[in-house]
């Protein structure tokens, strides 16, 4: 293995596949992640399921942001999430549900999710 492998981390797709300002959806194991790349680059990865909806769907959902913090808003309720923190900044009404992020980097042109339990 690689020095700059680490051991829990999978790779689940190549940069270029990844649309910026977009998201798209991995299976790590029995992890669902929505993994984002953002207009600059930055690579971060989300739980894919809603916790509000209970439906995988926060790779579908409208990257911007709040203050210059890198948000994704769920396509389903519209509850808006810190992308970097998880952090639920806009629960709509209801009380506030963080989601779990997931360390994401760059390895080459490999983008690779590590999950641990």
């Amino acid at each position: 293995m690689s020095s700059d492998v680490v051991a829990d981390e999978v790779r689940v797709c190549r940069l270029d596949d990844l649309l910026p300002e977009r998201g798209a959806g991995a299976l790590v194991g029995e992890h669902r992640i929505a993994v984002f790349r953002l207009a600059d680059d930055r690579l971060l990865a989300v739980q894919q399921r809603d916790p509000y909806s209970g439906a995988n769907v926060l790779s579908r959902g409208i990257v911007g942001d709040v203050d210059g913090a890198p948000t994704v808003t769920s396509p389903m309720f519209k509850q808006v999430w810190d992308l970097v923190t998880g952090a639920c900044l806009d629960p709509v009404g209801k009380d506030p549900v963080d989601l779990r992020t997931y360390p994401v980097r760059l390895v080459g042109d490999e983008v690779r999710v590590a999950v641990t339990p």
